[in-house]
Order: C-alpha cells, then sequence, then structure tokens
C-alpha cells in the first residue's frame, strides 16, 4: 500500500471513528528526513486504530432499522441505553492511550473551567437542591467549586525510578480503562466533577450510573463536560452517562465486560454491591463521626466549629459532625455556647420522641424525606417555630440512643456526657462502628489527640475545626468527595484510579 493509500485508510478511519486531537494524518503518514516512512511507532498507531475500526465495524453493523441502531446518543454524551454508553466510553478510552499527558492535562483544565464558571456552579448548585429536595445553596456552591478546584490531576501520577549496573526501572501509573462510577443524591455534582477529573487524569473514561433523584443534574453537567473536551479536540464520549438512570441500568454497567473498575459513592448497599462483583472495586460508604470535646479544649471556639460542620449543607456531607461526646466538666458550658452560636435544644422527652418518629424508620434509620432538611423545616414538622438563625437541633442522650447510632444526614446532633476524655474516646471508636471514615476532636491536649488518632484509625481526623475541614475547605491539602473507607484507598485521588505498571531497561540508561 503506497502513501496515499495509506492517508485515505487512514483518514476514513479518524473520520468515521473519531480521533484524539492529538492525532493527524499529516503526523501519522510523514517522511523523516531521509525519505522514510515515519517511525515504527507511528505505523503502530496507524495499524491499532485501523484495526479496531475494522473490529468495531464488523462486530456492532446492523441491517438498517435493527433496534441495536437505536442506542445512539441522545446528546453529548447521554446514552438510551448502558450497553451504547459502556461500548462508547471503551472507544473512546482506547483513542485516549494516544493521548499525551500535555492532553490530559488540558482535558482536565477544561473540565476545571467549565465548573468553575459562575454561572455554572450557580446554575448546577441551584439545581442539585431543587431537584434532590436535599442541603443548601450557598453550601452546593461551595463543594462545587472546592471540587473544581481542589480536586488532584495529572500531577497526582507520580513515577518511581530505580537505577543501577543492571539497568532502570521506571514504575509509573496507567489506567484501568473503562471506570463504572455510581454516584448518590446527597453529593451528585460534587462527586461527578471530582471522579471526572481524577479518572480522566488517569487515563481512564468513565461511565457515570446517577443517583434517579438527580437525574437532571447529573445529566446536564455530563452534557457541560463533554462539550468543553469535544472543544479541546479530546476523543468523543470519554465522559458518558444514560438517559433514564435506575437500578437496572446501575447493574447492567456493573456487570459489562468492558467495565474494568468499578467506584461506588454511596450508602453501605451499593458499596457492598460493587464489591460482589469481582472486579476491582472502590467502595466510599457511610460515615457516622463523632466529635469528641475534652477540658483542655477552647470551648468557644469548639462550639462555634461544631455548629458550623453539623450544619454544612444540612449535614448531608459523610463527613459532617453526628454525634458530640463531651467530657463532663466542660458540657454545660459546651451546651452554652452551642446554643449561643444556633443550636436549639431539645429537652422535653415528649418532643424529642416527637422528632425521633418523625426522622426515623420504623427500623431505626433516617427517613428518606428528612435528609438533608434544614433544621428550621425538621422543627417546623413538629410543631416548633424558629427562625434562620437556628442551624441544628441538639439534645443530651444515652449513648445508645438511635441518634447517637445511627448516620442520619440531618442538622441533629445528641450529645453525650461521659466522665474522662480516655471515655469518650472509647466511645468515639465504639459507635464509629469501624467505617474508618472521619472523626473530630477539640483539645489541646497532644498526647490525647495521637491517642484518639491513632486508634480510631479514620480516612480523616479532623483536629480543633470543622468537619469541612478535611475536605480542604478552610484546610490545607486537596479535596475528595470519593472517601473509600471500606476499601482502603481512603483519600482517592487520580491514582486511586490508575494501576502500578514497571518499565524495564536492562544493562542501559545507567549514568551514575
Amino acid at each position: 500500500m503506497n502513501d496515499a493509500n495509506i492517508a485515505d485508510v487512514v483518514t476514513k478511519v479518524l473520520g468515521e471513528y473519531g480521533a484524539p486531537g492529538a492525532v493527524s494524518v499529516a503526523a501519522l503518514t510523514a517522511k523523516s528526513p531521509d525519505g522514510k516512512s515515519n517511525s515504527s511507532a507511528d505505523a503502530d498507531v496507524v495499524a491499532r486504530m485501523v484495526a479496531k475500526a475494522i473490529r468495531d465495524h464488523a462486530g456492532t453493523a446492523q441491517p438498517s432499522g435493527n433496534a441495536a441502531t437505536s442506542s445512539a446518543a441522545v446528546s453529548d454524551g447521554v446514552f438510551e441505553t448502558m450497553d451504547a454508553a459502556v461500548e462508547a466510553a471503551a472507544l473512546a478510552q482506547q483513542q485516549y492511550l494516544l493521548c499525551s499527558m500535555s492532553d490530559r492535562a488540558r482535558f482536565v483544565q477544561g473540565i476545571r473551567d467549565v465548573i468553575l464558571n459562575q454561572d455554572t456552579l450557580e446554575k448546577m448548585s441551584r439545581m442539585a437542591v431543587e431537584e434532590t429536595g436535599m442541603g443548601n445553596y450557598e453550601h452546593k456552591l461551595i463543594k462545587n467549586r472546592l471540587a473544581g478546584e481542589k480536586t488532584p490531576g495529572i500531577e497526582d501520577l507520580t513515577t518511581d525510578a530505580f537505577s543501577g549496573d543492571n539497568g532502570l526501572t521506571l514504575v509509573e501509573y496507567s489506567p484501568f480503562g473503562v471506570i463504572g462510577a455510581i454516584t448518590p443524591t446527597t453529593n451528585p455534582t460534587e462527586t461527578i466533577v471530582c471522579n471526572s477529573i481524577g479518572m480522566l487524569a488517569a487515563g481512564n473514561s468513565v461511565v457515570f450510573s446517577p443517583h434517579p433523584r438527580a437525574r437532571q443534574v447529573s445529566l446536564l453537567l455530563v452534557r457541560l463536560i463533554n462539550q468543553k473536551l469535544a472543544a479541546l479536540g479530546a476523543p468523543e464520549n470519554l465522559v458518558v452517562t444514560v438517559e433514564k438512570p435506575s437500578i437496572e441500568n446501575t447493574n447492567a454497567m456493573m456487570a459489562h465486560p468492558k467495565v474494568r473498575m468499578l467506584v461506588a459513592t454511596g450508602g453501605p448497599a451499593i458499596v457492598k454491591a460493587v464489591l460482589s462483583t469481582g472486579k476491582k472495586a472502590i467502595g466510599a460508604g457511610a460515615g457516622n463521626p463523632p466529635v469528641v470535646v475534652d477540658e483542655t479544649a477552647n470551648i468557644e471556639k469548639a462550639a462555634c466549629d461544631i455548629v458550623n460542620g453539623c450544619s454544612f449543607d444540612n449535614n448531608l456531607p459523610c463527613v459532617a459532625e453526628k454525634e458530640i461526646i463531651a467530657v463532663a466538666q466542660i458540657a454545660d458550658y459546651l451546651i452554652f455556647n452551642l446554643k449561643k452560636n444556633g443550636a436549639y435544644e431539645i429537652k422535653d422527652p415528649a418532643v424529642l420522641q416527637q422528632l425521633q418518629d418523625l426522622v426515623l424508620t420504623a427500623k431505626g434509620g433516617p427517613q428518606t424525606k428528612c435528609v438533608g432538611k434544614s433544621a428550621v423545616w425538621l422543627l417546623s414538622q413538629i410543631g416548633i417555630s424558629v427562625d434562620a438563625s437556628i442551624k441544628i437541633i441538639l439534645m443530651e442522650v444515652p449513648r445508645e440512643h438511635p441518634f447517637v447510632q445511627e448516620e442520619l444526614m440531618m442538622p441533629i446532633l445528641p450529645l453525650v456526657r461521659v466522665e474522662t476524655v480516655d471515655d469518650a474516646i472509647d466511645l468515639a471508636i465504639e459507635v464509629e462502628h469501624d467505617n474508618r471514615h472521619t472523626a473530630i476532636m477539640h483539645s489541646t491536649d497532644v498526647r490525647k489527640l495521637t491517642k484518639m488518632a491513632k486508634l480510631i484509625q479514620t480516612t480523616i481526623f479532623v483536629k480543633n475545626g470543622p468537619s469541612y475541614a478535611g475536605l480542604g475547605a478552610g484546610g490545607e491539602g486537596y479535596s475528595t468527595f470519593t472517601i473509600a473507607g471500606p476499601t482502603g484507598e481512603g483519600l482517592t485521588s487520580a491514582k486511586s484510579f490508575a494501576r502500578r505498571r514497571k518499565c524495564v531497561m536492562v544493562e542501559a540508561l545507567n549514568i551514575r
């Protein structure tokens, strides 16, 4: 085959099946200065793309009118069927392998740019609250901006090098392929943003299965990301989803053979489901973060931080303070300062029972209709009218109370009084339920801070600050909204979505 024939074939392949912005016909068919054909690497590129295109064409061609042809993209990465979405993402990821690291960096920056556009931030934050009925607009803005600004990109993919008499070895992070990502209704846009950035930075494509009650805002975000990537010349369909998210579509995604990794951000049931597939899985499950306050703490600051952390986005973040364990010596003064900062205290057992009946199911778990609702709304449902200065609902209860033991994701904050800081640490470990998610402690005793951090083994441990500092809001470090306690990855980032590969050059490139 002569150069003209090769050019015709390559042009047809790139035109029909899509090519990454980094690849051009000219580059693939160019001559070197000595007049010879381009490098064998370029020939490999051509061969891989042509072979892939032929295989795909042969495997998917259908007669006109066949149902298979109706699975075309609805618009900008949104597909009618999960099978079509996965197939598109698989082809996109093969093309993405031919892109450079600088291309990846451009595409990741493109996602940041579209997310951090003020109009986009405001629209998706408002839509998330309106569609899910959870959280509040101002805090959604903060969380979405945090995901866009502080989620790590390709800089997270560090390289290890070993050199010696036997040559040079590199150990680098490489993509898994197609990742299936399940996103929650509590943090729908934040999770899509941070997962898209991290997964694409690692060289993967991603198929999202959003929560059905966050459908519209999730589809909007996927479309906006696709439009931006297209403008940057990225392979088409690196980030995809389905028009109608459902349990059935989630199951289809988990079972699809071309999905190489599963990432679930949600409750225990969905984490258990991805772990049962036999595929590489990352499970970001529930938490029940305790906050310990001892007699050495700055009580005024601790009270302010606790109210702010517990009320942040109406307690939807899994990192948020869910119960207080206070040393008896300072408990009354802490309650006084909590009320001063926006806590409404319930003392009447009958009123407390009314609140329990409202927010708990017959099995003792949280009522979905109450999750992410404000303290003002929750109190109004039991006949108590308060103004917007009330941020959380406070009550002192025994340690076995369901409000202590269950993660409610509501601005309801039970307080348990204990005798000593060591008792507080022991109880915190108990009620955290080994989720290894988040814990908070207010103390100036370095030894006790160290003891609790070592024993509770949570992914995030915040000392003397509000819980959201652990997400990078007012605290140092990067942000993530997929906190994988159950499967051990902890704070996920680009390297969590990649596998380590070794490249060995024997007896060469050692210059020491």
